[in-house]
């Protein structure tokens, strides 16, 4: 099929095709937008393909392919293919590969989109039951006026896509449409587009992780972003400790959190090879070890069948084998996670700073004390009640102060208190000796390799502890816990350590909060009121939001592994982009979902 001649004159054109095989369509699509002087700005292809292809699998199929150089950049971006939705990008960000992996049926109900083209590919046709519901679900992901191609003439699928509200052309073997819907299509709250057709310009409250990566993903959208950072630059609080760790996680269930986190996981792994090639961080993105008490190798092996996790997203090894990929002996077996790793946030963060160039500027030494809302934008005013700036769109991405400026609303956050502790590498002997690994590892505490001639491990975690002074008895307790991290008694004295305290927002259900702020009553900014529904408050897409107004933040201790895709998140929320991430998650880390809880507790009584 040749690209669609009707994205001349689309910002962003999306086309969502059932099968992706061995990427010829997508290949195809992309070198004529290359060749199109009319072209998009933005081509985003999304792909639902049923069969997982590792990237072996896939250079084999693609070694005589006409599109040499473009297969080429496929190749080398290919992802291990877990059953996640996949972001990929080329061409600068313009030209966006979006890879679902699982049965269509499935993936129809999750995907974020507005879809300007449909192409149903004979495999799935094939394959899949073309009901009521799914035809539903593709007009549910119509922009007005996309058009769809089916390469069968079955009259279930026309009819179908007829109740759907799609006008139907039949021609022997093929199925041609196009979304003209007699009525108007609802569109759940949270999953509007701020300011759609208006200035591309948004605040964002926050220089750490959240708000560097942020306003990276906003860049990418075309849009530019101010940042207002408190502290004297950039990533100086939270994200301000010498080194942190970045890793997926592996549960039997493989619920919410797990999918969460493989998927931010797959997204930090080339956020920090990036930042290392091309911005000069320090860090490695090369293997992480995760230490497993609960299950034996047989176990953890079977988990892994279970959930059909590839080898290059996750392995069991064994206790001698994790101590091997180390250098250190363990005494517990471990998941070697080969895109995992450790990075210097503030790096991380300077990356995606220097990645939003010239749609970016940044603020320091400047406090922000309140909002307000008037004549179309949001004003961030400061101690004395002077505008500091005003754009259409806020994004609040500074941790624990966004409750503050939202008056803090009932959401389920703590603050933590964490110590690190740095020892000199000498402390824990010569290179190669028992105290010195050479990958990061993770459990109940952490150690990382060498960096700059020092080590560091960790952290305590204390909530509602307010002192930020560097204590002797948490580097004690850090020693305690790396000891039993490890199995190998380290003699390193507690009083020769050094350390950093600060403070981590936590959400209680261990995910961060992202998304438009839900309304709440209590505080109205200034502002009338958007565009609600009232209907199914227990569902977070459908809560009443503030519009305009945007969080990111309860990154807790995984900044790192989270920024890179939460960025994005929020990204796509706010420009109306396809979302990086299926629906259930997205719930599941609205902001409104503490809103729902209370809605759902208060039915149930």
């Amino acid at each position: 099929m040749t690209a669609p001649p009707h994205w001349q004159g689309h910002g962003r054109f999306v086309l969502l095709a059932t099968g992706f095989g061995h990427g010829e369509h997508f290949l195809s699509t992309w070198n004529a937008w290359r060749h199109d002087p009319q072209r998009c700005e933005t081509l985003c292809f999304i792909a639902i393909e049923p069969q997982s292809l590792a990237c072996a699998g896939l250079q084999q199929a693609l070694a005589r392919s006409p599109l040499a150089d473009i297969a080429a950049a496929l190749l080398a971006a290919w992802p291990p293919v877990t059953r996640n939705l996949h972001r990929l990008d080329f061409d600068g960000a313009r030209v966006q590969l979006m890879l679902a992996v699982g049965d269509v049926s499935a993936w129809l109900p999750e995907l974020v989109a507005a879809v300007d083209a449909f192409h149903l590919g004979a495999d799935s046709l094939l394959q899949t039951a073309w009901d009521t519901r799914l035809c539903k679900a593709l007009g549910r992901l119509a922009a007005p006026g996309a058009r769809l191609v089916a390469h069968t003439d079955a009259p279930a699928l026309r009819a179908g896509l007829a109740t759907a509200g799609f006008e139907v052309q039949a021609e022997p073997g093929i199925t041609t449409a196009r979304y003209a819907p007699k009525f108007q299509t609802r569109r759940a709250v949270a999953r509007l587009a701020a300011n759609p057709g208006g200035e591309r310009r948004a605040l964002i409250v926050g220089g750490g992780l959240a708000g560097c990566a942020a306003a990276s993903a906003l860049a990418e959208h075309g849009w530019h972003s101010s940042v207002l950072e408190r502290r004297a630059g950039i990533a100086e609080e939270s994200s301000g400790n010498p080194a942190g760790l970045f890793h997926g996680i592996v549960n039997v269930q493989d619920g919410a959190h797990a999918r969460f986190n493989r998927a931010a996981a797959l997204a930090a792994c080339a956020a920090v090879r990036t930042a290392i090639g091309a911005h000069a961080a320090l860090g490695s993105a090369e293997g992480l070890l995760r230490l497993e008490t609960a299950m034996d190798p047989a176990a953890m092996q079977a988990t892994l069948s279970a959930l059909a996790l590839p080898a290059d997203y996750v392995q069991a090894l064994t206790a001698a084998e994790a101590g091997t990929r180390c250098g250190m002996p363990l005494k517990h077996p471990a998941w070697f996670y080969p895109g995992g790793g450790w990075v210097q946030p503030a790096a991380l963060a300077r990356a995606f700073f220097e990645q939003a160039a010239g749609r970016v500027a940044l603020r320091t030494n400047v406090a922000v004390q309140s909002l307000r809302f008037g004549d179309g934008r949001w004003h961030a005013l400061d101690a004395h009640g002077s505008v500091i700036d005003a754009a259409p769109v806020l994004l609040l991405a500074n941790a624990g102060d966004a409750l503050r400026l939202l008056g803090a609303p009932a959401w389920l956050i703590e603050k933590v208190r964490g110590q690190i502790s740095i020892a000199p590498s000498a402390a824990f002997g010569p290179a190669g000796s028992p105290g010195r690994c050479t990958l990061p590892i993770a459990g109940a505490g952490y150690l990382l390799p060498e960096l700059l001639g020092h080590v560091m491990f960790g952290a305590t975690a204390q909530a509602g502890d307010d002192d930020a002074a560097v204590r002797h008895a948490d580097h004690v307790a850090n020693l305690m816990q790396l000891e039993r991290l490890t199995g190998t008694p380290l003699p390193v004295d507690a009083s020769l350590l050094e350390g950093r305290t600060a403070w981590r927002w936590s959400s209680r259900d261990r995910l961060p909060v992202i998304g438009a702020v839900p309304a709440m009553p209590h505080r109205d900014f200034g502002q009338s009121s958007g565009p609600t529904q009232t209907r199914r408050a227990d569902q977070a897409r459908f809560v009443p939001r503030v519009p305009g107004l945007f969080v990111f933040t309860a990154l807790g201790s995984r900044g790192i592994t989270w920024s890179a895709l939460g960025g994005r998140i929020v990204a796509a929320a706010i420009t109306g982009a396809p979302a990086p991430l299926e629906a259930s998650l997205l719930n599941a880390i609205d902001p409104a979902r503490f809103i729902t809880r209370q809605v759902r507790r208060s039915t149930d009584r």
